[in-house]
């Protein structure tokens, strides 16, 4: 009898322990997430899109019409395939499903300049809804496979990915499949967690061989796969550099080395022939430094300056003559009519037109110097890599070479900027110091994708979203992120200037967007129309430039930040 009630009482705790698991894993769910975003998504399908729409249109009449060894030299449309042929393979599989209104529609025409209506806009939309299911399925999995004491921090972060104003931006109005594609990087990421590093290789080369952009990412994933994974250092006892040799597990190395050189393979073995034509598609030089709308970076600041350096010369001539003394031409103009003249031909930076901007006072920068910096700062985020090659010590190395990249690279486009904010986000809720920096970026980094919106009915919309997003999220983090040591070491004095900061990022969306009015009202304000977009990349990059710095200086003199156990 007792045996008995023994059993039943265990039957019975078992049953109450599952009873709250189940609870649990509905509670951390993100399907009604899912079917909340659908629904605006829906809504918004019949706003403003970019060139990008027509870009991904003539992509797949070009992936449909065409047979594979001429994708890469087609050039009927100025916007030639210029992703790498994953991707391509992609747009190929999604031509196979148009149906045939929307083919009569003129989805799949190769011509100079696109020609489609609502049919071909619904199946475009509804390609990017559906594929952007993947980045859902991939975060659930992140949630799921988390520890118990790891849930709802994992679920703070997997919605706060799912719900981005970025992705919502960028994909669904602006048009792209950025979620898509970030999906196959975050599953990278997941794997690296559990320490499934074929898997971490295995994606993060997929993810490569969709966009290239996550080249940029490549260095930390090296460093860290090498000693996580190909080096052992934990059995290793050095005698002589004879024993060298054997840090290296060649079976790891071959096995890793086998299946991300497969992976390339399968990419880039049917155009091995015309590698030199889909290399100059997906890396084009000759493109100017800076985008038409300044991406917020260093270069912004600096573009700034020289054109605050050329203003002040012409005003005060003084300081022109005096420049000159110690400056000497070409670097300088020899005289201020020059300088104007130079200002008006030259400077259609300042008229956010696509053009390659030169500058008039500071010296002109080459792609060898940004790419100098990019590696040069990288470099220093992945040195600590080889010591500690932990999953928190990736996230923040993966995230500082988003950063240097970003700050730093050649003709950076505002909406790269994902790639900061995404690994961010899975380091941000390991401990609270991390939450200023992680804010600043944020918040400067949706805010700058605003420009791309510039339709007044999407005004409303932008800036609600992304102040809701900013409320929760930022609350959410504060309360459910850790502290690593008994004391939260933090200067009052940093934090509180990066809340006004954020807090003024506000005055200066309402501010552009009355001064835009003005200059549709008033003719005498059409002149200072770049004005708004140099407001908004100005002060967006000094709150991503001040965010790197404070990661960079923990991420180098923090230790005991890093030193957790996972």
């Amino acid at each position: 009898m007792e045996g008995t009630a023994l059993r039943d009482g265990k039957a019975s705790e078992k049953r109450e322990v599952e009873r709250p698991v189940s609870v649990m894993n509905r509670r951390f769910s993100l399907w009604n997430f899912w079917i909340a975003s659908l629904a605006l998504k829906l809504l918004l399908m019949p706003d403003y899109y970019s060139t990008d729409f027509d870009v991904h249109r003539n992509w797949l009449a070009i992936t449909r019409n065409l047979p594979l060894k001429e994708w890469y030299y087609e050039s009927t449309n100025q916007w030639t395939l210029d992703y790498p042929p994953f991707f391509a393979y992609f747009e190929w599989f999604l031509s196979l499903l148009v149906p045939g209104k929307v083919r009569n529609d003129g989805c799949l025409d190769i011509v100079e300049v696109g020609e489609f209506g609502w049919p071909t806009v619904v199946f475009q939309r509804l390609t990017v809804i559906a594929s952007e299911v993947l980045l859902f399925v991939v975060l659930q999995v992140y949630i799921n496979t988390s520890s118990t004491s790891e849930k709802t921090r994992s679920f703070v972060v997997a919605s706060s990915i799912a719900l981005s104003p970025g992705f919502l931006i960028i994909d669904h109005i602006h048009f792209q499949y950025n979620g898509f594609l970030f999906a196959i990087l975050i599953a990278s990421i997941v794997a690296a967690k559990h320490k499934r590093y074929m898997w971490c290789a295995t994606f993060y080369a997929i993810s490569l061989c969709f966009k290239h952009i996550f080249l940029y990412l490549a260095p930390c994933y090296f460093v860290f796969l090498l000693r996580a994974y190909v080096l052992n250092f934990k059995d290793f006892q050095f005698k002589s550099y004879k024993d060298l040799i054997y840090i290296v597990q060649w079976r790891h190395l071959l096995k890793m080395g086998s299946a991300v050189i497969g992976v390339f393979l399968l990419c880039f073995g049917p155009f091995i022939s015309d590698m030199p034509q889909l290399l100059s598609r997906l890396f084009p030089f000759s493109r100017g430094l800076t985008h038409a709308y300044w991406a917020p970076n260093f270069w912004a600041v600096y573009s700034l300056l020289d054109r605050v350096l050329a203003f002040v010369m012409l005003k005060l001539p003084y300081v022109h003559k005096f420049a000159t003394k110690f400056i000497s031409p070409p670097l300088i103009p020899e005289s201020l009519e020059e300088l104007r003249q130079i200002l008006l031909e030259k400077n259609s930076g300042t008229k956010g037109l696509v053009q390659e901007v030169s500058f008039t006072i500071l010296p002109q920068i080459t792609p060898k110097l940004t790419f100098i910096l990019t590696v040069f700062y990288q470099a220093l985020a992945v040195i600590p890599l080889l010591f500690d090659p932990s999953f928190k010590r990736f996230i923040g190395s993966l995230t500082l070479c988003g950063l240097s990249s970003y700050l730093f690279g050649w003709h950076v486009h505002e909406k790269a900027i994902m790639l900061v904010i995404i690994p961010f986000s899975f380091l941000v809720v390991c401990d609270r110091r991390l939450l200023s920096s992680f804010m600043l970026v944020t918040a400067a980094g949706y805010v700058s994708l605003f420009p791309l919106l510039y339709e007044n009915q999407d005004f409303l919309l932008k800036c609600l979203y992304t102040i809701a997003w900013c409320i929760i999220y930022f609350y959410a983090l504060r309360k459910t992120s850790q502290l690593t040591t008994s004391v939260e070491r933090r200067v009052f004095f940093l934090d509180r200037l990066s809340t006004i900061y954020i807090f003024l990022l506000v005055v200066l969306v309402f501010g552009v967007q009355f001064f835009e009015v003005m200059n549709w009202r008033y003719q005498s304000f059409q002149k200072f129309e770049f004005l708004g977009l140099m407001a908004y990349s100005v002060y967006c990059s000094l709150g991503v430039i001040s965010s790197w710095i404070g990661l960079s200086w923990m991420f180098n003199f923090d230790e005991p930040l890093w030193m957790t156990n996972e």
